[in-house]
């Protein structure tokens, strides 16, 4: 996504509204064509269908219990997760919180959370709730949607709880944080293949990246095979065709710097449209851009229970696009069939 301009249309939340009331566009391109963020044009509807709300996720996430089932949806350029569920067992914390129910699981950093709308919205099926919490930048981090038809009294109540009082239909955003390209030190690669066998948890490896002062897809590039092999692009669509061909569990996770949504289970036919690879299963929706996609690694980390086995894609400019894992649960451990689905992939022609 290019970095927002200092449009004229910024300042004029009129110009916001009309453009929205003209357009055919879904919203996040709608403001790429205007140069603004979806955070301005929900602003520019403040009072009129739009609430700002407190986007602070101890009082949002922690109050979607109550709706009921809802749909949950996070995204970043290149990949869109929708998952169908109810938002249970919700574990705040100082650094990151949690939902970690059997549908919706998510890992939450609330420092992004900074923008949040109620949002009341007219559709060819009817009018539509949500929640959508933004970053300082005005980009989306969390969408929160009640189903068509849905009695709304749970959702008014809590929209109603999180209400700010602020009616500016203006709203101030920063700059976006430039995506870190691979950051390598060819003279640690000895001491980062030493280190990296002695986890015992994957979540240790970003803290061993950054007591080497590289990052993780210049971890991978250093490491190399064993630790990291580098796969075709095409070899992510290849893996995913096979999933629902062969119908492994798998972990996926897509997601942005304030919240990353993990979808677990099998999943159904690839459905191609354009430069899209698409799922569309009951109660979950996923949407890839393919040609997004430049380096693709399958990786592993030591762990207590054995490898924790991954194949992980990155965009041209180095930006995770996403993660997938081999299911585990406490009484099932798919990763054989996972690893022999990885093993079968095209690898990268030097």
């Amino acid at each position: 996504m290019a970095a927002i301009t200092d449009s004229p249309v910024a300042d004029s939340p009129e110009a916001l509204r009309r453009a929205q009331a003209e357009a055919t566009l879904r919203p996040r391109d709608l403001a790429e064509s205007l140069g603004v963020s979806e955070a301005h044009l929900l602003a520019a509807r403040t009072g009129q269908g739009v609430t700002r709300i407190a986007a602070h996720p101890d009082g949002l996430v922690g109050g979607l219990a109550a709706l009921g089932r809802l749909m949950a949806l996070t995204r970043n350029d290149s990949i869109v997760s929708e998952v169908e569920g109810t938002y249970l067992d919700y574990r705040p914390g100082a650094h990151a919180s949690m939902v970690l129910g059997p549908e919706i699981d998510l890992r939450i950093f609330a420092s992004h959370w900074v923008h949040g709308f109620a949002v009341e919205a007219e559709t060819k099926q009817g009018l539509r709730r949500s929640f959508q919490v933004f970053d300082a930048a005005g980009d989306a981090i969390h969408k929160v949607y009640l189903p068509l038809g849905a009695d709304p009294a749970a959702w008014t109540a809590l929209r109603d709880r999180l209400a700010t009082g602020e009616t500016s239909d203006r709203i101030e955003t920063g700059p976006r944080s430039p995506v870190e390209a691979a950051i390598e030190a060819p003279e640690k690669a000895a001491r980062l293949r030493e280190e990296w066998d002695r986890l015992t948890d994957s979540h240790q490896f970003l803290m061993l990246c950054r007591k080497l002062r590289v990052n993780r897809l210049g971890a991978y590039r250093m490491a190399g095979a064993p630790h990291a092999r580098r796969l075709a692009p095409e070899a992510l669509g290849t893996l995913l065709h096979r999933l629902a061909e062969t119908r492994v569990p798998t972990m996926i996770f897509a997601g942005n710097r304030g919240c990353i949504q993990i979808k677990s289970g099998p999943i159904g036919p690839i459905r191609p449209m354009g430069p899209w690879l698409n799922v569309l299963d009951p109660g979950f929706d996923m949407h890839l851009r393919g040609d997004h996609v430049a380096e693709v690694w399958a990786v592993t980390k030591p762990s207590r229970r054995g490898p924790a086995v991954s194949v992980e894609a990155f965009d041209g400019r180095g930006a995770l696009i996403t993660q997938l894992f081999g299911h585990r649960t406490a009484e099932v451990d798919h990763n054989a069939a996972w690893i022999d689905l990885l093993e079968a992939l095209p690898a990268e022609v030097a």
